[in-house]
């Protein structure tokens, strides 16, 4: 068990403060002490008269009588007035920039930005897998760099479950559907499966782990539960994809046949079919119960380059393939064939979609070339096209709803609405690439994995 991790911050509000301006630099920042001032936050109302306490440079006078009422002097200056004694943090000029260089002003007005209601900072690298519990809307779990996952609850930041055993960066986790295990696979060729409560189950190994070096070349790159059951799929980077029983820890069927790593997979809904993507620019169907590989997708007219990413349609029909080539193909599951490519990309695609209510058969998709794009299943077309300042890294659709969440290279994370094309609200607060994202069971919370070594929590209710 761990100790206090999850950091919950108040809600920042500013109210009858002080600020003194010079033409060059930033010298103070003053609050009433005691009760908060009867002024609400950011209100346009008055304040009463009293002694003018510190000046406001002339030079921020336009912006300023926009927010607040004073006294301007002869000498050009603005006088906030505040009856109430105060109290002045100084600030070391060094610290601080220019007023003329606008850019590291707002570069670190940016930095001082946090939407998060909850920080997770348990973790001393960065961060590489993020997954929220099915059943518990409180449960998350973490993972990264530090060979390590941790299992911590929104709002409960007395408790954190460390869950060690990984000798290397812990690159995926995903919960059973019944919510009972959480399986956290690693570049050490090994799955873990653990209970809610952070205790080992069982240690499912890979390809010949007793013969791995100390980089673990063979290591895995995703994790995947079977939608009804306790099996465990996972892909390798060594080119084939495993498949376990957890409740016994074994081994039922190894699929080989790809050249290069396994860099996606996932069960079909039904759980009937087993999918599979590589570097090696194919896709493969699998019959999960004989092992047996029932479709090769590879060459014209499918990728021209690696697989980076799939998604299953709901009725187990059709899977979508993102590529390093910028293209989405449509697989038939059942006949093998490709049906429809889409192309709107300038770059690699990195991430892939479905939307989960029939009400919008659409599919979301975002890349390196800073792209979110929300696709039209039934006309095979784009819908929207989401511009973003850095490249597109992850995403997830909010429960049946027709909003989707990207995570940015940037650290920012984005909802838009699938249906206009609006952006709708940009969180910030991580500093660094965000990795992973997931929502939990009852749809009011984001939860974020970021290279920054810090996992946040998000409100989301309002997109219920």
């Amino acid at each position: 068990m761990g100790c206090l991790h999850v950091q919950q911050k108040p809600k920042r509000e500013i109210y009858g403060g002080i600020l003194r301006f010079s033409a060059s630099r930033f010298h103070s920042l003053q609050f009433s002490p005691g009760p908060k001032p009867s002024i609400p936050p950011f209100s346009s109302a008055q304040p009463s008269a009293g002694t003018a306490i510190h000046p406001l440079s002339s030079k921020f006078a336009a912006a300023s009588s926009k927010m607040m009422d004073g006294d301007m002097s002869d000498d050009g200056e603005i006088y906030i007035h505040d009856a109430d004694t105060i109290h002045e943090i100084t600030l070391d000029d060094e610290d601080l920039p220019d007023v003329n260089d606008e850019d590291d002003e707002q570069a670190d007005f940016d930095e001082d930005l946090d939407d998060s209601m909850h920080t997770f900072t348990g973790h001393t690298s960065e961060l590489y897998a993020v997954a929220c519990s099915p059943t518990d809307p409180l449960l998350v779990a973490t993972g990264g760099g530090d060979d390590r996952g941790f299992l911590w609850k929104i709002g409960q930041g007395d408790w954190a479950a460390e869950m060690g055993g990984h000798k290397d960066t812990v690159t995926s986790l995903a919960f059973s559907s019944d919510g009972q295990f959480l399986a956290s696979g690693g570049l050490d060729s090994v799955v873990n499966v653990w209970d809610t409560s952070g205790n080992h189950k069982c240690t499912l190994e890979g390809p010949a782990v007793s013969e791995q070096t100390e980089e673990h070349a063979d290591g895995f790159e995703w994790v995947r539960w079977h939608p009804r059951g306790h099996l465990v799929l996972a892909g390798s980077n060594d080119g084939t994809a495993w498949m376990w029983n957890a409740d016994r820890g074994a081994v039922l069927q190894v699929f080989p046949g790809h050249s290069k790593p396994v860099t996606c997979g996932d069960f079909t809904p039904d759980g009937k079919t087993v999918c599979t993507g590589s570097d090696d620019m194919s896709l493969r169907i699998w019959n999960p119960r004989t092992g047996e590989s029932v479709y090769v997708i590879k060459g014209h007219p499918y990728h021209t380059a690696r697989l980076n990413c799939l998604a299953i349609s709901s009725d187990s029909t059709l899977v979508l393939t993102g590529s390093e080539d910028g293209s989405v193909k449509i697989v038939n599951i059942v006949t093998g064939k490709v049906v429809s490519t889409l192309s709107r990309h300038t770059d690699s695609v990195s991430c892939i979609a479905l939307s989960r209510s029939s009400s919008f058969p659409w599919a979301a998709t975002g890349g390196r070339d800073q792209q979110l794009v929300i696709w039209d299943l039934e006309r095979s077309d784009a819908r929207n096209i989401c511009n973003h300042e850095s490249e597109v890294t992850c995403l997830t659709w909010i429960g049946m709803t027709r909003y989707v969440a990207a995570g940015c290279g940037d650290g920012d994370v984005v909802i838009w609405d699938g249906r206009s094309g609006d952006k709708v609200k940009t969180f910030k607060g991580h500093s660094s690439c965000v990795q992973s994202l997931a929502v939990s069971s009852n749809h009011d919370f984001l939860a974020t994995a970021s290279d920054d070594g810090t996992a946040r929590i998000f409100e989301i209710g309002e997109f219920k």
